[in-house]
């Protein structure tokens, strides 16, 4: 099973739940797999694995989930950062430099109020000098971050309910 999902989630491996969810193995593999290939991909493009790491961290902040942004952090402090993506994982921080602010705006947006993000939204991260394969990445990345905690949340709110 999944070793983030199942740690996030406060699950004992050897609990009834966790051997209810192990019958969906599958689906947690998929979901270790594609953390991987999100966060630390062979070809992170335009965004390097510290810069995914640091706006993970901010979506989890955006989420108030502590485990998360621990989760999160720790792969930034493995990514060796520069002070900017160091930078990016507080809430708290406003880029000057207006691919990284464009970065920013779009990731809080996609993950605070996804229903508010239209055509215009991407079009200011083109203007930000952002390339169609990077806006993909980023799309990419805050979909899936979104989906892991609403994930382990549900798990949450199981393991409390068992």
């Amino acid at each position: 099973m999944n070793d983030v999902i199942l740690r996030l989630s406060g699950i004992d491996p050897q609990s009834e739940l966790a051997k209810v969810i192990a019958k969906r193995a599958d689906i947690f593999e998929l979901t270790q797999k594609t953390h991987d290939a999100a966060l630390r991909p062979a070809d992170p493009g335009g965004l390097s694995h510290a810069m995914r790491a640091a706006i993970a961290c901010r979506i989890a902040s955006l989420n108030d989930d502590a485990a998360f942004r621990d989760h999160f952090g720790a792969i930034l402090d493995q990514a060796a950062p520069d002070e900017t993506e160091r930078q990016v994982s507080d809430l708290d921080y406003r880029a000057s430099d207006p691919r990284i602010s464009a970065l920013i705006r779009h990731a809080d947006l996609v993950a605070a109020n996804p229903r508010a993000a239209s055509g215009r939204d991407i079009e200011l991260l083109r203007q930000a000098g952002i390339v169609e394969a990077d806006i993909v990445r980023l799309s990419e990345l805050v979909a899936f971050v979104s989906y892991q905690i609403r994930v382990v949340a549900g798990l949450r709110l199981m393991r409390q309910s068992a």
